[in-house]
């Protein structure tokens, strides 16, 4: 009798276990945080000039109608060489999305580090002012570091 219990027991367990799963699955999916992530892809010679490519995502379960960054270009010996403004345009939420940036009189191997330095502007339909800036991710394929 008892080995019957532990028996239909278990088949009760292994009934319910991929149902528990994906409890716990859909639990971690809605505590997932939003955020905005900046990669720096590629920097492509233009002369005089470069060209610097960013694959930027937005996390968020809102649209980012529009995102501009106060980013400042350090030079080869750490200096600061330009402090500019770069407007990635509309970020639709979860879909990657290519921006490129051209500097001019500004050689590619001559930008040792970009540093973004704050949110001109982020316009989104809620009341997330800070969607641009909370949880931004900061990375780089190339050997120029990007920091935040």
């Amino acid at each position: 009798m008892q080995t019957t219990i532990k028996r239909n027991a278990r088949v009760v367990l292994l009934t319910l276990l991929p149902f528990l799963g994906a409890g716990i699955a859909g639990a971690e999916e809605t505590q997932k945080p939003g955020g905005v992530s900046i990669e720096l892809s590629s920097a492509e010679a233009k002369g005089e000039s470069c060209l610097l490519s960013f694959v930027a995502e937005n996390a968020y379960d809102i649209d980012i109608e529009g995102a501009v960054y106060e980013t400042v270009l350090f030079g080869a010996e750490g200096q600061v060489a330009l402090l500019t403004l770069l407007d990635f345009a509309e970020l639709p939420s979860g879909k990657p999305r290519v921006r490129q940036f051209q500097f001019n009189d500004m050689a590619c191997d001559q930008i040792s580090r970009i540093l973004i330095n704050g949110v001109q502007d982020c316009v989104t339909q809620s009341d997330m002012t800070d969607a641009c800036m909370s949880g931004l991710t900061l990375t780089s394929r190339l050997e120029t570091e990007v920091i935040g």
